[in-house]
């Protein structure tokens, strides 16, 4: 019917809306246009007409499952599959059946590496640039948290291509609003694309006690470690799916809360490593390097950075402070391995229901480097260094208490700050430095059986967490949607990296990105590498918070941009700013460009959201401060 305009003047306003009534009346009987895609025939009676049922959206015959992996606060030096010293045998039978990435990046923090994984995306552009925690959110696009419609998931995706989508363990990116049983749950997993999920919404939990959800309700746990009660979750979907759908490939998400504090493990796996680390955290440095560079994950002139400075040379420390160090270090180690035996309950039930050799598989290890967070002492339950104790106080405590690391009495047990420099070799810093490749570097096993034929390659091209969704796709044929649910999709920015499965000196695809963690920053272009810290030494702000004094909005003009050729010194050893000013000049322009494009912008350190709060309302300034204490050292530390 052609657009036309009606246009009839009336005496009485009676008259008029009699006459227009009849004429919508009249109109009603109009047949309205069918949806486009719409095959059949409407006439007026149903013999005129001809019905249409569109078929169900299948998968290719044949289609590989999919199963990622991402684990949490593992760094580049903890795993076996990466030269570590932590055994992880499933992970090294993954790598030495699939492909070693050993250039590979994540965001730096939990939530936005999550964010960005699930949407092929940057963690700004879709929203998270800080966490869908209120106490870490802020108002604007690129921070407040929620991640819009037009940013499918990789669940939504695969789902309305004839996947089922299962995902367990940490989610981590649901509103903290929306986070209870009376939703809304539009942006809780189920939400998302996943037909069901069983774990936890927010970022850290008690391995014992989990903040348990499946679908779209709270439930109670059993008691069991989370770990084992995911795993069996996870298989009892895919089990009941090919039960009832036989073939029907499965898109599993399976992530673990480990190894994230609270470090927690029944004592027979941290048993096993007595004895294992008592020469200390600079020996463990030396050894794990020899190893990388056998593997060939790490050049073989590579060389370690000095320890930083606030850590103790371990030749020098009292026999205690080895004891207790010890005792951290080897919970952190059967936490690790534990998990790596329960990755391998899922790998062997594929093998044993003969899925694997279809199975695409994708393990991050870590979803940052190693954790900070432990403090130089450790952590059993929170440092009271942050809360008007000290150092001595804290490890007096820790001593006294050593039994109850990895226990479910260390409510947030953490290994000390040394141990996450160990696990984390080559590299220098670690989580949260988004300026630096401790923070953001992370091994990734690609494992295909049916699609890579060089068994245990090392593949170098540079890739980025964004890049896993559209490599998937890649390798399976899948085009990214123009709509989902009939909401337009934004276009997915990361680039596939599936050329490179059988060709190891393809280039990379992905040339540019940028990074952003609570204001530590950098640009990555071609090899080229522009880096600037920000609030380089957390216990800054814990000093700040003890005193009640705020530090006032941080001042990021006074931050110093460093400047590397990763290419050439990929652990960032030799730093280039005043030899290149102008490609320093140069980088730090395109993060602008890039930072305005991602919405990352006003640059935000969470301590400066969390005082300005503070300072702006009208309740007790001590109690506020002490509440902002026990987030920065839970919430705002421990993602």
């Amino acid at each position: 019917m052609k657009n036309f305009k009606i246009n009839l003047k009336f005496k009485s306003p009676e008259k008029g809306l009699l006459i227009a009534g009849l004429l919508v009346l009249q109109l009603g009987f109009a047949q309205n246009k069918p949806d486009a895609n719409y095959k059949g025939v409407i006439g007026k009676t149903l013999a005129e007409s001809k019905e249409y049922w569109p078929e169900p959206v299948t998968a290719p015959k044949g289609a590989p499952n999919v199963v990622w992996i991402i684990l949490d606060d593992v760094g580049f030096g903890a795993s076996s599959a990466f030269g570590g010293l932590i055994a992880t045998p499933v992970l090294e039978g993954l790598a030495n059946n699939g492909l070693r990435y050993t250039n590979f990046h994540t965001t730096a923090i939990c939530a936005p590496t999550r964010a960005a994984l699930l949407t092929g995306s940057n963690s700004h552009k879709v929203h998270v640039g800080g966490f869908s925690h209120t106490a870490l959110s802020a108002g604007f696009p690129g921070w407040d948290g929620k991640i819009p419609s037009k940013n499918g998931t990789a669940a939504e995706i695969l789902r309305d291509n004839g996947y089922s989508t299962f995902g367990v363990g940490k989610y981590g990116v649901t509103p903290d609003e929306d986070a209870t049983d009376a939703g809304p749950f539009d942006r809780w997993p189920t939400g998302k694309g996943f037909d069901h999920f069983f774990g936890f919404l927010g970022s850290q939990t008690d391995q014992y006690k989990p903040d348990l959800i499946e679908d779209q309700a709270h439930v109670t746990p059993d008691g069991r470690h989370l770990s084992e009660q995911i795993t069996d979750k996870a298989i009892s979907y895919i089990t009941k799916q090919q039960k009832a759908a036989p073939g029907k490939p499965f898109f599993l998400y399976y992530s673990p809360a480990a190894v994230h504090a609270p470090h927690q493990v029944a004592p027979s796996w941290s048993d096993a490593y007595k004895g294992k680390f008592d020469e200390g955290w600079d020996a463990y440095r030396e050894k794990t390097l020899a190893n990388q560079k056998k593997l060939g994950v790490v050049p073989a002139n590579a060389t370690l950075p000095d320890r930083n400075p606030l850590i103790g040379d371990w030749k020098k420390l009292t026999a205690d402070q080895k004891k207790v160090y010890v005792k951290f270090m080897e919970v952190y180690a059967g936490y690790l391995t534990y998990t790596d035996h329960e990755i391998g309950r899922v790998v062997n039930y594929l093998k044993e229901s003969n899925q694997l050799d279809n199975t695409l598989v994708f393990v991050l290890i870590g979803d940052n480097g190693a954790s900070k967070e432990g403090t130089l002492q450790g952590v059993l339950s929170k440092p009271t260094f942050a809360a008007g104790g000290s150092e001595e106080k804290d490890f007096l405590d820790n001593l006294n208490r050593i039994g109850e690391i990895g226990t479910p009495q260390g409510l947030n047990t953490n290994y000390p700050l040394g141990w996450a420099q160990a696990t984390n070799t080559p590299f220098k810093h670690w989580k949260q430095d988004a300026n630096s490749e401790g923070g953001t570097h992370n091994p990734l096993i690609v494992y295909y059986p049916k699609g890579i034929k060089d068994k245990g390659g090392i593949r170098n091209q540079y890739s980025h967490v964004i890049d896993i969704l559209p490599t998937t796709l890649d390798i399976l044929g899948v085009k990214a949607p123009e709509t989902i649910r009939e909401i337009k999709q934004d276009t997915i920015q990361g680039s596939s990296f599936y050329n490179s499965l059988n060709d190891a000196t393809v280039a990379s695809l992905h040339k540019i990105q940028h990074y952003y963690i609570f204001g530590a920053r950098a640009i990555y272009k071609e090899g080229w590498k522009a880096a600037a810290a920000h609030h380089p030494d957390s216990y800054e702000v814990f000093q700040a918070l003890n005193k009640k004094e705020a530090l006032g909005v941080s001042d990021f003009d006074k931050d110093v941009w460093e400047l590397y050729n990763i290419n050439d010194d990929f652990n960032e050893r030799v730093d280039l700013a005043k030899k290149h000013p102008e490609k320093l000049a140069e980088l730090k322009r395109l993060f602008d460009e890039q930072a305005k494009k991602n919405n990352l912008y006003p640059l935000i350190d969470w301590q400066d959201v969390r005082l300005r709060r503070i300072h702006n309302t009208g309740k007790d300034k001590d109690k506020d401060i002490q509440q902002l204490i026990q987030k920065a050292t839970q919430a705002g530390g421990t993602h």
